[in-house]
């Protein structure tokens, strides 16, 4: 599973909206600033988040954008489901291809299996409150 852009920025987002969410709605130009990011790929993030009900945005004088829920309630692997449309390491697991005609004779769809659940695991276990507080927290001891 190699996470894009798309996603990673999605997450930096989401953990910026969560950081600055007593300053209400945030205009997108500030998040772009904050961020690194351009407008323009910015905008079609935040159109993904907000048409998925993530985030609430509004136009005009005093809008912006901001969380529709606290940053408990949102997972890393929510989040990256949403704009990578999957974490699975290997199509045949992957929605359409989940019925893969060698599953049976396969002698790694177990290896498979069990790494996909460990990914989605991992990942849903990590909330966006979480990100907030201790990025190195979220890593396993190995990586500290």
């Amino acid at each position: 599973m190699l996470v894009s852009t798309k996603g990673r920025y999605a997450l930096r987002v989401m953990v910026d909206l969560a950081e600055h969410d007593d300053e209400g709605r945030i205009p997108l130009k500030n998040i772009a600033e904050r961020q690194g990011i351009s407008e323009k790929y910015l905008e079609n993030i935040l159109s993904t988040l907000v048409r998925n009900g993530l985030l609430s945005g509004m136009r005009g004088k005093g809008g912006g954008y901001r969380l529709t829920r606290s940053p408990e309630e949102f997972t890393v692997g929510e989040i990256l489901r949403l704009t990578e449309g999957s974490l699975s390491p290997v199509a045949c697991l992957d929605g359409a291809h989940k019925n893969c005609p060698h599953a049976e004779a396969c002698r790694t769809i177990g290896m498979w299996t069990k790494l996909d659940e460990m990914i989605s695991g991992y990942l849903d276990g990590v909330r966006l409150a979480d990100l907030m507080v201790d990025p190195a927290a979220c890593a396993t001891e190995e990586q500290k």
